[in-house]
């Protein structure tokens, strides 16, 4: 190896590598911001404009392009000799590239005028060359390869493997950045780019599928996608969806609460003083549903709660934190997978369909309620609607939620009929001596008849939360104040399918 090639605009570590390039006497080409720091550290640099022959141009957009930068980068070894050294050509071994930051810039509003001056070219095109001849030309685009090409520079250099390896990084890494070009090119004027581009890192295999005759792998690094458990059994396809539909429940309520979830729906969700509180009120709406189950809490899980948890089977448990004496406790069940609570990442839902994707955004939305009945809700029944509406939200539909102030008391979901969701939960609830008296009902949208309303208050539920928009709306109104139910309508329908 005898030259390299530096040009970053993430100046990270770059010291470090220029000086173990310097210290085997590798020749190192670079240019503007780079080489003036690398200048001021005192490490020797020639500026592309001296190698090329020809100057910066065009306010910079014209540095690299060069055939003599290309021709380094693309001659290949033993076959291109000649051509290159007619042509004063010398070979890059080395090109350390990392681009101008479109992705930032593109988050700050700025006229597109002066984002477009955030387009890397020069930077692509390098990388595509040198990618392309990886067999002569080691391609680093990320500082946190730094360590590992100061060693293969001190030692004995590059293998095959991390040249491949450092190639596919390099390609991978210019595939998001032009898609990130286009999705924001193919955004204005409109919510939706008119061409959609994806890119997800840290793929990893999974031991199956929802079922195990199916393939399955999970990408992500943030979020609960790039979760790895504190102890337990590898992550499955159906933990990381229940995790997620538990987690995107339980943020929304204060702490401490639990959510209990099977098969994607919630079927247990308590408040409680304590931590373990709720958790007891949540296993206790269902125990048998919540055995096997996916548990989320929002407060530090302690020992008291660890004993709960490992008298009986849980799939997973994900929490904010958990004491030393939690995490020694649940030992004890070794193949539970622990969890920790990560920040949320908002992201556009996405949904694969036959031949394509659906995309859906939720963005910020403030409901008003609207007292519709001759009845208000009490202090105490708004307390409950409150809760019964969070969980509505996250049951798949159709769903009828029964709650009180502090817990879910019944949960109906997934049901064609509306009517026969206010039915189920009722008699689940029954099955654990649970009563409906005095409960609230919370639908995720409109009743089109009465008689949900009928069947709810019949089982002793006193107030209901709907969106309405029904052309009967009058009829379940008048319905209601016969019943002496106070109604809220929030003008906002909360579907999942």
């Amino acid at each position: 190896m005898t030259r390299a090639l530096l040009s970053v605009w993430d100046k990270t570590g770059i010291l470090d590598l220029a000086k173990a390039l310097a210290a085997k006497n590798i020749g190192i080409l670079s240019s503007g911001g780079t080489a003036k720091t690398l200048r001021d550290a005192g490490i020797p640099v020639t500026d592309v404009s001296e190698y090329t022959g020809f100057p910066e141009m065009m306010d910079g957009r014209v540095k690299t392009l060069h055939p003599k930068v290309h021709g380094g980068l693309l001659g290949r070894r033993g076959t291109d000799d000649d051509i290159m050294k007619a042509h004063g050509i010398e070979g890059i071994d080395i090109l350390c590239v990392n681009l101008y930051p479109f992705e930032e810039m593109s988050q700050k509003n700025l006229p597109l005028d002066e984002l477009i001056e955030f387009v890397d070219i020069g930077g692509p095109a390098m990388i595509r060359a040198a990618s392309k001849n990886f067999k002569d030309v080691a391609v680093v685009v990320d500082p946190s390869d730094y360590p590992m090409v100061i060693e293969a520079v001190s030692g004995k250099g590059f293998t095959h493997e991390q040249r491949l390896g450092l190639a596919a990084k390099a390609l991978t890494r210019t595939a998001a950045y032009d898609g990130a070009i286009s999705n924001y090119l193919n955004s204005l004027n409109r919510d939706f780019p008119t061409t959609l581009t994806l890119q997800f890192a840290n793929g990893r295999p999974l031991r199956y599928g929802e079922n195990p005759h199916q393939k399955a792998a999970v990408y992500g690094t943030s979020g609960i996608a790039g979760q790895i458990a504190l102890q337990g059994k590898e992550m499955s396809y159906n933990n990381y969806l229940d995790v997620h539909a538990a987690v995107s429940l339980c943020r929304e309520l204060p702490s401490p609460a639990t959510v209990i979830v099977k098969h994607n729906n919630p079927c247990g969700v308590a408040l409680g003083t304590t931590q373990l509180a709720s958790y007891l009120k949540a296993r206790d709406v269902d125990p048998v549903s919540a055995y096997g189950s996916v548990v989320a809490m929002n407060s530090q899980v302690g020992k008291d709660v660890a004993e709960e948890i490992c008298s009986t089977f849980v799939e997973v448990l994900i929490a904010p934190s958990f004491t030393d004496e939690a995490r020694e406790i649940m030992k004890r069940k070794e193949n539970m997978r622990l969890l920790l609570l990560p920040s949320e990442v908002p992201a556009d839902e996405v949904r694969t369909i036959d031949g394509g994707i659906l995309v859906q955004r939720t963005p910020a939305h403030e409901e008003g309620w609207d007292v519709v009945s001759k009845r208000a809700p009490t202090a105490e029944e708004v307390a409950a609607l409150k809760l019964a509406w969070k969980v509505v939200k996250h049951a798949k539909s159709n769903a009828i939620i029964y709650a009180n102030a502090t817990e879910t008391v019944g949960l109906g979901v997934g049901q064609m009929s509306r009517v026969d969701s206010a039915k189920l939960a009722v008699i689940k609830a029954a099955e654990f001596g649970r009563t409906m008296k005095g409960t609230v009902i919370a639908s995720d949208a409109f009743l089109p008849f009465a008689d949900t309303l009928e069947v709810a208050a019949a089982a002793g539920a006193t107030a209901l939360i709907q969106p309405g928009g029904s052309i009967r709306d009058a009829e379940v109104i008048a319905k209601a104040d016969e019943l002496g139910v106070a109604v809220v309508f929030t003008g906002t329908r909360h579907f999942r399918h």
